[in-house]
Order: C-alpha cells, then sequence, then structure tokens
C-alpha cells in the first residue's frame, strides 16, 4: 500500500449536480475534520456553479464529454458521429454499455480529476470510474484506495423492472466484479449489509454508515417555518413529505389522505420531475389549502423545518427489495426533528424501528383511508401522548441515530485503509 502524503486527499464521486447531496455533503465534512482535503466530484448539468467552496470543502462539476457525452441526462440525440444510428441501435449500445448516461462524465473525470488517495463512490454508477482513476492514482503515488458506498440496492429497485433477464444478470456480474476490485464496501443500514454480504458472498459485512442527521438541540417551541412559507392557518395540521418528487413516491394517495382528515395539509418540501405537477394541483380547487409544494431548503435547514411538522409521513410503495430495506434521509430528518412518522406497512426496516420505539403509526400506503386513520391517530392523539411521541423521536436521535455516532465505523475503516492518517472528530455534529 502506498504511503499516504502529508495532507491526504479524498474524491468523494456524486453522479448528479450535488445540490447539494446531504449524505455526500456530511462524508465529506467528517473527512475533512479527520484532515483530508475534499473534492466533492459532481455532474455539470448546466444548473449549478461550476466551482464551488464550503468550509473548504472543494464542490467541482464536471461536464461530460467525448462520444458518450450525447447520452447524458438532459442531452438530445443526433450529434456527433453517432448522428445516423436508429433508435433500435441506440437503445442496444445503451444496454451494452450500461450506465451509459454517464461515460461522458467518466471521461471528462478521467481527463481533469486530480489523483487521490482516496476516493469514495456513491452508488453503482460512479464505481466503475472511481477503480479507473485509483489505478492511475496509484500509479501518480496516491494512495488510490477505492470504497463502494452502496447507497441503494439499485439492481433490486423498480428502476431495472423493464430490463430484459438477461440483460440485468449481465448488470450483476459487472457489480460483483467491481465490489471485488473494491477495497472496502459501506451501505446505509444493518438489513442491507446483511443481504449483500450473503448476495455477494462477502466474507465480512459491509461497514454501515447510516443516513442519520446530526444532534440537534430543538427550541423549547419548534419554529413554525412551513405554516409560515405554506400560507396556512396556524390550527390546519401539517402532513409533511420529504425528498425527490417523482414516481412511485405515494403522493397521489397522501394527497387523498391528507383531504379526508378534517383540516390537515399535505406539505411537500423538495424537488424533482414531478414539481410543476405538483405545483398545478396546488391551485387545483378540490386540493387549494390542503396541498402546497415547498422549494427544497439546505439540508443544514431541514431539521429546523420539519420541527414545525405535526407528522412526517413515509409511505412508498414497497415494490422491490431495495425499497423495503431502505431508509431514507426523509425518515432520520424527520425523528431528528422530534416529528412523529407514518410508515407504509412493508417498509420493513423503518417499521421495525418505529414500531419498536414508538415513534409513529403503520398503514397501507395503496389506501388513503388508511393513510388518514394512521395520520389521524397521531394528530388527534391527546397533547400528553404527542409530546411523549416527540420526545421519544428525540431521545432516540440523541443517544443513538445520530451523524456522530453513525460515521465513526466508517472513520476507523478509513483510517485503516489510509497509512497515517489519524481518525479525527465527527463534523457536522
Amino acid at each position: 500500500m502506498v504511503a499516504a502524503s502529508p495532507t491526504p486527499r479524498a474524491v468523494l464521486l456524486v453522479a448528479n449536480a450535488a445540490a447539494p447531496y446531504s449524505r455526500g455533503l456530511r462524508v465529506a465534512r467528517s473527512l475533512a475534520a479527520a484532515g483530508y482535503e475534499v473534492e466533492i466530484a459532481a455532474v455539470d448539468d448546466g444548473t449549478q456553479p461550476v466551482d464551488q467552496s464550503d468550509g473548504g470543502i472543494r464542490t467541482r462539476r464536471y461536464r461530460p464529454t467525448g462520444i458518450w457525452a450525447r447520452f447524458g441526462h438532459g442531452s438530445r440525440p443526433g450529434g456527433g458521429p453517432l448522428r445516423s444510428l436508429g433508435r433500435w441501435i441506440e437503445a442496444a449500445i445503451k444496454l451494452a454499455a450500461w450506465p451509459v448516461h454517464v461515460r461522458g462524465w467518466w471521461a471528462a473525470l478521467e481527463t481533469e480529476l486530480a489523483p487521490a488517495d482516496l476516493y469514495h463512490a456513491f452508488g453503482i454508477l460512479t464505481i466503475p470510474v472511481a477503480l479507473r482513476l485509483a489505478a492511475r492514482a496509484r500509479e501518480a503515488g496516491r494512495g488510490g484506495i477505492v470504497v463502494y458506498d452502496v447507497i441503494d440496492v439499485i439492481l433490486e429497485s423498480n428502476n431495472v423492472d423493464r430490463v430484459p433477464p438477461p440483460v440485468l444478470a449481465a448488470y450483476r456480474w459487472r457489480e460483483r466484479r467491481w465490489v471485488k476490485a473494491s477495497d472496502a464496501i459501506v451501505t446505509v443500514n444493518q438489513p442491507i449489509a446483511d443481504h449483500l454480504r450473503r448476495w455477494w458472498r462477502l466474507g465480512s459485512a459491509p461497514v454501515v454508515l447510516l443516513n442519520c442527521q446530526p444532534r440537534w438541540d430543538p427550541p423549547d417551541q419548534p419554529e413554525d417555518l412551513i405554516r409560515r412559507a405554506a400560507n396556512l392557518p396556524p390550527d390546519r395540521a401539517v402532513v409533511l413529505f420529504l425528498g425527490r418528487l417523482g414516481r412511485e413516491r405515494g403522493l397521489e394517495v397522501a394527497a387523498e389522505a391528507a383531504l379526508r382528515m378534517p383540516d390537515a395539509a399535505l406539505v411537500l418540501m423538495g424537488f424533482g420531475p414531478w414539481e410543476d405537477e405538483l405545483r398545478r394541483r396546488d391551485d387545483d380547487p378540490r386540493h387549494i389549502g390542503r396541498h402546497v409544494t415547498l422549494p427544497a431548503v439546505p439540508p443544514d435547514d431541514v431539521t429546523r423545518w420539519a420541527a414545525g411538522a405535526d407528522v412526517s409521513i413515509v409511505a412508498v410503495p414497497a415494490n422491490s427489495l431495495n425499497q423495503r430495506l431502505s431508509t431514507p434521509n426523509k425518515f432520520w430528518e424527520s425523528i431528528a426533528a422530534g416529528t412523529p412518522v407514518v410508515i407504509g406497512r412493508d417498509l420493513e426496516v423503518m417499521r421495525d424501528i418505529v414500531e419498536t420505539e414508538g415513534i409513529g403509526v403503520v398503514a397501507d400506503p395503496a389506501d388513503a383511508g388508511d393513510l388518514a386513520r394512521a395520520l389521524g391517530e397521531i394528530i388527534d392523539a391527546q397533547p400528553d401522548a404527542r409530546r411523549a411521541m416527540r420526545e421519544r423521536c428525540l431521545r432516540l436521535c440523541a443517544e443513538r441515530y445520530n451523524w456522530g455516532l453513525a460515521v465513526e465505523p466508517y472513520l476507523g475503516l478509513v483510517s485503516s485503509l489510509v497509512p497515517g492518517l489519524v481518525p479525527g472528530p465527527a463534523a457536522a455534529d
């Protein structure tokens, strides 16, 4: 193993614009506190500054280049030497060269990115290029260590439900090769770690790095930021949805459930492909005042905003292994704020925490009536019962589920892989 430089350099690979990417930002801050020079290498999609700095952490966005750039998200077909390709040939190339839409970004990284001692690859779209970059870094005298962060079990998700089985098998074979070539594997919770150990026949389970929020000391009276921004009356119950606004998030059923409550509004905070459609629903006479779409707020502010909600909803349909085992940011953000949650009944990992710790209610995510029943159990509970549920959320995060505790195994792993690095305190805590 190559000795680390006096100031080790870490590159965090994020296959989107990182505008921002909260897990990446937390990891970056913790590595910076541990003594790293840190760069978040993201995608330049034209919507964000190319180069940013935040507290010594650099985020640089790389514009896809070369022949593969035409396949990137948001690109238009019909340019360059591939202009004459037919639709079916282009589809075949996308399958054979999977993941084709990030290869132009990979090409830019391989040309422009400075070598590093540590590459933290967030997800399956980043691990192939991380391995190539690491090999070059070792040739340049850097450590070139690769940590593959399995942020979701993407090949066991609804993202690949239309991929032909033989092609999907080929994708899984490729991922196994990338796993074997990586120096370490981390993932987002223990059930996924156990699944990956069995699936990939690993000698030991991946290190778990929960998506927990930093410890938060709440004010005696939560700020009512949501009601003010949404222009809601003070006595209207707020049902909060955080995160990506898109398909298979249970947004339609949640909207119907809010209408079945005597006086509640579904407030959505986030961004995604359904943003415009959801804003149109805000103005639908049936939903006015009961359905409000707000823009996303910076990751550091989410807890303060979520604390003003009466209940948070995480009721996606559990139609894949990936969803059943998920523990997304929105779950941890909600309970860190002291906000109880309504969880879809088949979201196994979150359901276990909610039922064991008494911090929410379980419901059928496909049944608006059952969702309304679960929301009502929290909203209509006696004040003492609601206060006790909030206190359980806050205590659970203060004592067990917070970033300061969650990041310790990861920092220990990194210090064992990069010689000479002494683990520092967890940042943003």
